[in-house]
């Protein structure tokens, strides 16, 4: 229990932190322009892909990591990649759909939010460097034991599921706040989080704290 209650603190942290990309500022626009329904259809074709992509990494990464003794090294290389991922997404700029702008009227069928949501995620590589970086580093710290990886990643996974519909209510609920400053702010904030987790990773490998 107290693996899967790890993996819900870090899932709350990437709620938070996890502003970047098309996927997040997409939820944003459903939210605010088609309401809390497809919203959470989006949201959960992410966490689908999302779900695939922690799958996959951990087995690879177990299998990989179960031939090297050094875990420290693996664990450092994760925190300096999640370092790096944090000063891109700092950087990064942010543009949200004007209302007057969108002028499809026409409501897609849920499958279509789910599979945009599933596709957005998959094609930015930077989601797949940003799970594989926090995957290597967590397999390290476990000495890629697969059953305390499946319930760590089920608490974070969770976490960002129900965290993500939040953002979804809360976008469709408060739409006069989410401006550009606003998520220029989120990204900022983002970036200075993901970087600050990176380095806590380094220094909680080095130290076996």
């Amino acid at each position: 229990m107290d693996v899967f209650i790890e993996g819900t603190v870090l899932g709350l942290s990437l709620a938070f932190l996890f502003g970047f990309g098309p996927a997040f500022f997409a939820l944003i626009q459903t939210g605010i322009y088609r309401g809390l329904l497809p919203g959470i259809l989006l949201a959960f074709g992410i966490f689908l892909n999302d779900l695939l992509i922690v799958t996959i990494s951990i087995f690879g990464a177990t299998s990989i990591m179960s031939n090297f003794q050094n875990f420290s090294n693996i664990g450092i290389i994760g925190g300096v990649l999640l370092i790096i991922f944090g000063i891109v997404t700092y950087l990064k700029k942010t543009e949200v759909e004007d209302a007057e702008t969108n002028n499809d009227i026409k409501t897609p069928h849920g499958l279509i939010y789910i599979a945009k949501g599933f596709l957005l995620n998959a094609v930015n590589p930077f989601v797949w460097i940003f799970w594989i970086s926090i995957i290597v580093g967590i397999t390290a710290r476990f000495n890629a034991d697969s059953t305390k990886l499946i319930i760590f990643f089920s608490g974070t996974l969770s976490v960002v599921l129900l965290t993500d519909v939040i953002k979804t209510f809360a976008a469709s609920k408060f739409r006069s706040i989410v401006t550009h400053k606003f998520l220029i702010l989120i990204n900022k904030i983002a970036g200075i989080g993901i970087s600050g987790f990176g380095i806590f990773l380094i220094i909680r490998t080095i130290f076996h704290f």
